[in-house]
């Protein structure tokens, strides 16, 4: 890989620290877990015996009392709990919840400790220590390298964040190509080294990007859609704004964006196909409504995803792409990540 710093040899070094680190921090959840459980079952008078069911652990590699063998693969829950909730011999009928809370508290802390080991664990693409915040998507290294943010699309709020939390800081760069884009840059999930939240992760789950659905891997694109949804949800940083979503009923709204990275929320009125475009029209007038177009070669893609594309009528949809048109509003779908089914349906 022709930008890589120091090798394969130490990239390899650095994810082989990364795993030990999981598998003692695994490890100390569990005991932690144990001593809350054991407190709390002591204050209730219940004894914490190995066969009370009080805890029971199933672990998804089969083995009960060992570790991940490969937390970089293991699910976002490494351990499923069931907490059997026990009368007290004092107050029967009646449920301890000191007991509960702090069972959920620890589960908490071992779950988040497994989900942190998913998704976005690509190749080593070396080390480095940021120097310049070059926009709102780049950034520059103290070796020269210019490291374009992936699987975002920035907000009027990401360089400041990016310039708060990288700043002078070392990070560790990882992904599925090094190649550099015809700006030079090269496209990388950014790691800060003491963490295994990528920077991309922090700035969606703080409203601060957007996702750009341009990550073909299915973890890690979950993983970041995931991050950007508890933004969504909170009405954290950009998505505080009314209008963050535009309305597909609305297509001047959208039009004004032309040129731009919007996301769009409406429902499919019709699907039709002319030549080799499908279109996901959104408006009755098809001039001038907002449609989604999505070419012949992409609907294989759309297809192995479990989506047929005349499906979507009367369904409602997210979309993002870039903005285009000049009396309706059109959104491009290159990727399947572009498209998200909302609702019950």
């Amino acid at each position: 890989m022709p930008h890589a710093k120091g090798g394969s040899k130490r990239g390899s070094a650095v994810q082989n620290r990364v795993i030990v680190f999981r598998k003692a921090e695994w490890r100390l959840s569990r005991i932690c877990l144990h001593i809350v459980i054991a407190n709390a079952a002591k204050q209730s008078r219940i004894p914490p015996r190995k066969d009370s069911g009080l805890l029971r652990g199933t672990r998804n590699d089969g083995g009960c009392g060992s570790p991940v063998a490969n937390p970089a693969k293991a699910p976002s829950m490494g351990t499923t709990f069931e907490l059997r909730v026990q009368r007290t011999t004092t107050s029967p009928g009646r449920v301890n919840q000191s007991l509960i809370f702090l069972a959920v508290v620890s589960l908490l802390v071992v779950s988040h400790g497994a989900a942190s080991a998913t998704g976005c664990q690509f190749e080593s693409q070396g080390e480095g220590r940021v120097t310049t915040i070059v926009d709102a998507r780049s950034l520059r290294l103290d070796d020269g390298r210019e490291v374009r943010l992936s699987g975002i699309e920035p907000t009027a709020t990401t360089k400041q964040a990016l310039a708060a939390m990288l700043g002078g800081r070392d990070v560790r760069l990882r992904g599925a190509d090094d190649t550099p884009d015809r700006y030079g840059r090269q496209p990388a999930l950014v790691f800060l080294s003491e963490s295994d939240a990528s920077v991309q992760a922090l700035l969606l789950s703080q409203g601060d990007a957007i996702v750009s659905a341009e990550i073909a891997d299915k973890e890690c694109a979950a993983a970041l859609m995931a991050a950007e949804a508890e933004a969504r949800r909170g009405k954290k940083g950009s998505w505080a704004d009314p209008l963050a979503i535009k309305n597909a009923e609305s297509p001047d709204d959208i039009l004004a964006g032309i040129g731009r990275f919007v996301v769009v929320e409406g429902k499919v009125l019709s699907v039709r196909q002319a030549g080799a475009t499908t279109y996901l029209n959104f408006g009755r007038n098809w001039t001038r409504g907002f449609a989604v177009t999505i070419s012949r070669r992409m609907v294989p893609a759309f297809e192995s995803a479990g989506i047929a594309l005349k499906s979507l009528e009367n369904r409602k949809i997210r979309v993002r792409g870039w903005v285009e048109g000049n009396v309706g509003p059109r959104i491009d779908a290159l990727r399947v990540g572009q498209i998200e089914l909302l609702g019950a349906n």
